[in-house]
């Protein structure tokens, strides 16, 4: 039986990351991201539809989540989607979240898209490369007793 567990994500954050660090002194950080759907519905008109997504980020990736984006930053995500399950108070409870392996920052230091100065081109051309090809490799899922909830 084949299976592939791939998101791409592309929208801004719904909240300033806040970085953590587990035991082990790996980082991470929880990220909140709004997605925009367009779609005509079935009288012909336009209408917007936002998800929200909870996102976490692990080891440098969450370091530089936490360095460089704030509140309404434009990201590209990609990862894969993970199920967390457990149960309090007798009651069970489960979550499906995005474990983001790659992030790429869109748009200017600010948030906002590049412009047409120099500034705002090297800018651009800073935030271009994939944080996570420049990060060290480490595993993205911390051992289960290391979980940070």
């Amino acid at each position: 039986m084949a299976s592939y567990n791939r998101v791409v994500l592309v929208g801004n954050l719904t909240r300033d990351p806040e970085l953590r660090y587990i035991s082990s002194g790996t980082a991470v950080t929880e990220i909140g991201l709004a997605v925009n759907d367009r779609r005509k519905n079935q009288s012909g008109e336009w209408v917007d539809e936002t998800q929200f997504i909870e996102i976490t980020l692990w080891a440098r990736t969450a370091e530089v989540a936490s360095e460089y984006l704030s509140k309404g930053s434009s990201v590209l995500i990609e990862g894969r989607l993970k199920l967390d399950r457990w149960e309090k108070d007798g009651e069970k409870h489960s979550k499906l979240r995005v474990v983001g392996e790659k992030m790429q920052m869109l748009g200017g230091r600010n948030g906002t898209a590049g412009g047409g100065g120099p500034t705002a081109s090297a800018t651009t051309a800073t935030t271009a490369t994939s944080v996570a090809e420049h990060a060290p490799h480490v595993d993205t899922e911390p051992p289960p007793d290391d979980i940070p909830f």
